[in-house]
Formats: C-alpha cells, structure tokens, sequence
C-alpha cells in the first residue's frame, strides 16, 4: 500500500460491519482507522437492535410461560412484572456487550477516532473534530436511521420508533404498531404479552412481506389468538388527536376505518444513513439514498467499498460482518478477490412462534423461475413440540427437483431461529434431501422435525 496517505484503509463506522472491515484490515497488515460519529459506542445491533429487543422478547417469553404454566400441572398465581426491572436488566447487557466492543476497538490494532466524518474528495474526510484524514481505501459502514413518517401527521402527534420504544419505562395502556416487518411483529407481541392492547396495521397483504405467506399466516394466526388486533393490505390515510388519544385512519376491504390508542409505534423500517457523508465529493453513486455495491463489496469508484446496511438489501448483523470481512479482504488481495455470498441468506424473526428462514422461499423461486419441489411438516403432529405445548407452525424444504439438492428451508415455530441452523449446515455443505433424511437424529427433540420433509422429497426424487 502506498503511503503518502495518512491510512491504508479508513472504515467510518464501528458497528458489526465496520469492525468486522476494520479487524480483517488489521490482520492483512494494513494501517487501518475506524471513525465513529455516533454518540454511543457499539453499532445499531448492540445499542438498539438486535441485543436489547431479544433481551425483551425473551423477558416476555418467560412472563407468558409462566402465566400459562398450568398446561403442565405447575401452579402459579399472581404472576406479575416490574417493567423498570426488565428494561434495567436490557440495559445492563447492552452495557456489556458495548464495553465489551469498545475494548475491541481501541485495543491497539488500529485508530479509533470518535468524530463525524465527511468526504472533501476521493481520498479525504473532513473530521467534525477539526482535523482531516487521507487514505487510499475508505469502507463506509454507518448504518442506518429510523425511516421518516408516510403520513406528515404523524410528525404533528408524535409517534415512538424503535429507538424510543427501548427508552421507556412504563409501558402504554394501549398501542397502534404501523408496519409488519421483524420490528414492527416483535416489538407488538412483547408488547401485548405486558399487558398492553395492541393493534397492528400493515400496508402489504400479509405480515413479514419478504416471507411466506404460510409462515406469515402462522404468525398472525398467534397474534389473534393472545388478542392481538391484526390489519393487512391497508392504506394509511391519516393520523389525528381524539381527546388523550391518538388516532390512526386507514383503508380497509374497502372500508375507511379508525383506531386510536394512547401511544404509536412507528415501525416502517429503516434508510440508509449516508446524508451527511457528502458522497457526491468523492464521486460515489448512491441512487435513491443507497450506496451500490458490487459482489466484491466495491462501490463504482474501485477505492471506496461499503458494507451493512447503508448499502442495503439485507439489514442483517451477520451479512454487515460477512461483507466487512469480504471488502477488507479485497482492499488487501486486490488480484484474487473474494465475492459475497447469498446463496446461504438466513432471515429470523424472534417472535413466538419464530420464523427463520435460509436460502431460497417459494415465493423467490417463483420470482425467479428457479425450478423447486417442496415439503412441510407440522408441529402439531411431532413428539417433542406436544410435549411442549408447542404446537403451531411447521418446517419445510425447498429442493431441486432434479438433484435433491437442499436450496431453502423455513422453520415457523418453535426455536426456529436455532433450529434453522441444521439446514444452514445441510446447504453450506450442498447436501440432498436424500442425506439428510439418512442422518441420524436423537428422539424426541425439535430437530428430527426434518427428516420427515427431507424423506417426503427423497421419496418423490431419484437420486443421483
């Protein structure tokens, strides 16, 4: 690398991505920065993502199992709960886990610079600390922001988003969750198991749109049952005052309908934060706020890679990481680079039942015409989960039907978020169906649910 640059490799962000980008630099022997900007330390999967809300969701789970404990001969009476104790437990984790990834950034491995950063030109930021930094590679990792409100007058009433929502320690009397993404499902249905009367309106035909709709189906199917008011396929027309209310108007089958609540929870998901970067100095094409990259991780100018979710599509802990690694690596061995794999996309919504997803869903296949053959099997007719008194939901395998070859798999259910790891190992390893329903599985546990979709489809496959 050369060095009439301060740095080989400038990485503005520390999240996920942005260490991950950082640490594999290190290792390949470049002079690397990491500038963060952020008033926290940590990244949005720490401080406000994926940590703090799966420490509520599982909070929620114990309180409900307990309330319903009956089912298994265990008396309880009077089960309550302390909300400002959950949410101090949340965040004491959260502290760990921050101070815990501050320690990794400034270990000595590289410079860590707490300033907002922005780009004079190709090679040069502008530090909101006064100084600037040149460097011949930059990876941008800085994440993502709380989408702006469709209606102008949400912004009139004031709404919670997620980040809000983690802050509180009382919880409302009732809630209009807007959006039916993994934000919108898990945050209502921690909500709703504390007691809170929750409405859900979705604008898109069914819940988790980048889903199935049977595992969607499954979901909601819950939702109803813990008394949870569901919309789907609606528009949003308008949001008002009704005395200490809120009140959200939206279209319906056709109808114009209005709920009201004491608080809402805008959950539309998220944009990419690259606002105040000025990319156009430095010449990087972002289209419709987005930064485009490459299989390589590379944006259009061959020195500036981006990672995670300011790139977007996939606003995933694991992939942001997997990309860091990916365009670190490349900046390193610019003559044999290495390309970002999604054949192994996994997606998993910690909501009860959980549903988790990895590789192809039918409704990819069918997008893209990708030939398939596939299999479901119940919960509610397995061993293990009846034991549970885990009864909803179901696990199914997507398959070439030429092959065998595993090519997608969902688990709507119990633990689907670990369970969905069998057929992660299964398709990393390119196994067919033939193979897994040939490996041994221990009795009774959730994971031999499997074998009886991989047998199905070996039976209708021959194999090669």
């Amino acid at each position: 690398m050369s060095h009439t640059f301060d740095y080989d490799v400038a990485v503005i962000g520390g999240g996920s991505g942005g260490y991950a980008a950082a640490r594999t630099a290190a290792g390949c022997g470049l002079r690397n920065a990491v500038i963060e900007g952020g008033d926290e330390v940590g990244g949005l999967c720490i401080l406000r993502g994926c940590m703090p809300t799966k420490a509520l969701l599982y909070a929620s789970e114990v309180m409900h199992l307990a309330r319903h404990a009956e089912i298994w001969g265990v008396r309880t009476k009077g089960v309550g709960y302390d909300f400002a104790q959950v949410m101090a437990r949340k965040d004491k984790l959260i502290k760990e886990f921050a101070d815990y990834r501050r320690e990794q950034l400034t270990d000595g491995r590289f410079s860590f610079i707490r300033a907002k950063a922005r780009f004079l030109d190709k090679h040069t930021l502008d530090l909101s600390n006064g100084n600037t930094l040149s460097a011949a590679h930059f990876v941008i990792s800085t994440g993502s922001l709380v989408a702006p409100s469709p209606l102008p007058d949400l912004n009139q009433i004031g709404y919670l988003t997620s980040d809000d929502a983690l802050k509180l320690q009382s919880p409302p009397e009732s809630l209009i969750v807007l959006g039916g993404g993994a934000v919108a499902v898990e945050f209502a249905q921690f909500f709703l198991r504390f007691g809170v009367k929750v409405t859900l309106i979705q604008r898109s035909p069914h819940l988790l749109r980048d889903f199935d709709q049977d595992a969607a189906d499954e979901l909601t199917k819950v939702f109803r049952r813990e008394g949870m008011e569901v919309y789907t396929h609606t528009t949003l027309l308008k949001a008002t005052r009704h005395g200490r209310h809120k009140q959200i108007t939206f279209e319906h089958d056709g109808k114009v309908r209005s709920v009201e609540a004491d608080e809402i929870l805008f959950a539309l998901g998220r944009v990419p934060n690259i606002m105040s970067l000025d990319l156009e100095n430095a010449g990087v094409a972002a289209p419709l706020e987005t930064i485009l990259t490459d299989a390589h991780m590379q944006t259009n100018l061959e020195h500036i890679y981006a990672v995670g979710d300011c790139t977007g599509p996939y606003e995933i802990v694991h992939i942001a990481i997997q990309q860091g690694e990916v365009a670190a690596y490349n900046i390193a061995h610019p003559d044999s680079p290495r390309s970002i794999d999604y054949r192994l996309l996994v997606n998993v919504v910690f909501t009860e039942p959980q549903i988790a997803t990895v590789g192809l869903t039918e409704k990819d296949a069918h997008l893209h015409s990708i030939p398939f053959i596939a299999a479901k099997y119940p919960f509610s007719e397995h061993g293990k989960s009846l034991i549970m008194e885990a009864r909803d939901g179901f696990v199914k395998l997507l398959a070439n039907p030429a092959s065998g070859e595993i090519i997608g798999g969902c688990c709507a259910g119990p633990l689907g978020g670990e369970l969905i790891h069998e057929i992660i190992a299964a398709m990393h390893k390119r196994m067919t169906v033939h193979e897994l329903a040939a490996m041994p599985h221990y009795h009774p546990t959730l994971a031999e649910i499997w074998t009886y979709p991989a047998e199905e489809l070996a039976s209708k496959i021959r194999p090669a």
